[in-house]
Formats: C-alpha cells, structure tokens, sequence
C-alpha cells in the first residue's frame, strides 16, 4: 500500500510537471509570434472614409497582424487558422470569414484562459485595434451573446457589412471543455 501511494504521488508531480511544461511552451510561442507580428505591422489608423482595396493571401500558420485591447493592455499575435496548434500560439483567423477592409464578418477565436484571460472585464464602447501590414483597424464592443459550444450561427460569412466577431470559451472559470462560448460584437469606428 504505501508503493501505492508513493506511485500516486510520483504520477501527479508528473502531471502537474507536463502541465507547467505546455504552459511555459504555449507562453514562448505567444511570444515568438507577437515579436514576429510587430515587425510588419503599421499602427497607422486606416481611415473608413477612404475607398480601399485590399487584398490578403495567408495560409494556414502564418502571423498575420496583433489584436490590441487597450483596456487590458494586451496586445495578441493573430495566427491564420483555428485548429489547436494555431489557439495556442495566438488569436486564431476563422479562415471562411474576411478580414480587415473587406466589408464581410471577422472572427477571431482564442483560449480563455490564455490569450483571451481577463476577457469578461470588457464593456460596451470598448475598442480592438486589428494592426495588419496595411494599417490598423479600430473596432468598438456594441452587444455580445453567450451560446451552446456547438452553435455556429455566429459565424455568416456571407454579410456584406465588416464588423468584428470575438469568440471564447464560457463560463471563464469553468475547469476543462466548457459547454458555451462568449462571444462579442464590435463594429468599426
């Protein structure tokens, strides 16, 4: 018996220790795509008035611009794709969804209990600031919605009007897959 117990705590050091490993690893990467993003992208504020034609052309992996939230002061590499390799080195591109200057729906989906930590402290007018090569692009918090894990009517990417889409995991305190997703609407300013 006290094998046992000295194998059930030698098993959970091991846990915890591959734990603190995948924490430390999805840590650096974060970072490594943030410093990878700040190089090429220009913190210009495109004006809306103007007529723009824009064109992107990613793959799946690549960094292509930081999310900044000025109210948490964080500022987040956007990777193209939303598979679990890209989640966890940033904010994931919904790839079926447009981009910035685009007039279609953007979505944007991270952890939120990494990347999107401290999201239930936005409010309404809040803004999000997209900095892409081409220029940043501001957005405001208008309404957000909780819905089933499974729902997928948030995602329309056949709206002809641009507005930004923000999609987490709810509640932020649940431990594990949670049942829901938080999602924000922000508009561009």
């Amino acid at each position: 018996m006290k094998y046992f117990s000295y194998l059930l705590i030698l098993v959970g050091i091991g846990f915890l220790a591959f734990g603190g490993y995948q924490f430390f690893q999805s840590n650096a990467s974060q970072e490594k795509r943030l410093t990878e993003a700040k190089d090429f992208v220009s913190e210009t504020v495109v004006d809306r008035a103007e007529d723009t034609d824009i064109e992107y052309d990613f793959d799946d992996g690549d960094t292509i611009g930081t999310l900044y939230i000025p109210r948490l002061d964080r500022e987040i590499a956007i990777v193209e794709g939303t598979d679990e390799e890209e989640l966890a080195e940033g904010v994931g591109h919904f790839k079926d969804t447009g981009l910035p200057g685009e007039n279609k729906q953007i979505l944007l989906s991270g952890h939120r209990d990494s990347v999107f930590r401290n999201f239930g402290e936005l409010e309404d007018g809040d803004e999000f600031h997209i900095r892409m090569e081409n220029g940043t692009f501001v957005y405001e918090f208008k309404d957000s919605v909780i819905v089933d894990a499974d729902d997928r009517t948030v995602i329309d990417p056949s709206r002809k009007d641009e507005f930004l889409t923000l999609s987490t995991c709810y509640p932020f305190s649940y431990i594990g897959s949670a049942p829901d997703r938080y999602v924000i609407h922000a508009y561009p300013k």
